[in-house]
Formats: C-alpha cells, structure tokens, sequence
C-alpha cells in the first residue's frame, strides 16, 4: 500500500485538489487573531471574518476573498514561519512542521462530519464580526483545543 500524498509530498509538490483537500472545514483560520504587541503571542478570537458560514464553516465568496478581504490569510503564499497565524490544529501548520493530521481529519477518518464530532468547528463558537465593535475584540480571546 502506497503512502498517502500528504504523507509523500511537500505543500509545495501538492497539486491544487490535493492542497485544498487537506482543508478540514473547522473555520478557526477565518477567526479574527489579536497579536500582543509586547510579547508577539497571538490571541484567537470567538469572532469570525464576515465571509464567514459560520453554520457550515465555510467562506461565503472564497474565490473573491482575497479581494474583499485584503487582511484574509493566504496560506498558499505564506512562509512557513507565518503558520503560527493558523491554528494548531491546521493540516498546513501540523505538515510544514512535520507532524502527521490528527484522526479526526477527514483525510484520516474519511468522513468530514468528524471534524464537528471532535469540537474542532467554529459552528457553535464563533460570531460574525458584524455583530462585534473593534474595541470589544479583546473580550472575545479564546483557547482553542487542538
């Protein structure tokens, strides 16, 4: 039995389809990250970007994201250094950092219904940040569980 692509190639060996599949769904990257100035930690919010599904987890315009929301990450471009702005639990960050998906990925588990199971989805968490003054953010910093 061969190995599993994730398992065999880099990110950037991964053709299109396979670098999208490796996309659990749980929304967390799209949660608005607060950074202390002084010490450079990043702070994950329970307040998501309003593209934002926050029921199915998923971008509402992910092919015009990047133009509707500059700020929106851009994994694909991002150093490997610059993973610490995706959560713990991401496919991208656990694989730049050589570690293996967890089991309730859906590559793993086979089924994406495991992803909600685990309690790594945004789904009942987050809140869009429509409903969410700026100044109020630092009210909202989460721990998010791996």
């Amino acid at each position: 039995m061969s190995e599993a692509f994730w398992q065999s190639k880099t990110l950037a060996q991964m053709s299109e389809a396979e670098w999208e599949s490796l996309c659990d769904g749980c929304g967390r990257c799209c949660l608005i990250k607060l950074e202390d100035e002084d010490t450079g930690e990043l702070h994950f919010t329970s307040v998501s970007c309003h593209l934002l599904d926050i029921d199915s987890c998923r971008c509402k315009d992910y092919p015009n994201r990047q133009f509707r929301v500059p700020e929106c990450l851009q994994v694909k471009n991002m150093a490997a250094e610059e993973y610490q702005w995706l959560p713990a639990s991401c496919a991208y960050r656990l694989l730049a950092q050589g570690q293996p998906l967890y089991d309730w990925h859906p590559l793993i588990s086979g089924r994406q219904a495991s992803v909600a199971e685990a309690g790594i989805t945004v789904a009942r968490l987050a809140r869009s940040e429509d409903t969410v003054r700026p100044r109020e953010l630092q009210e909202h910093i989460i721990q998010l569980k791996p």
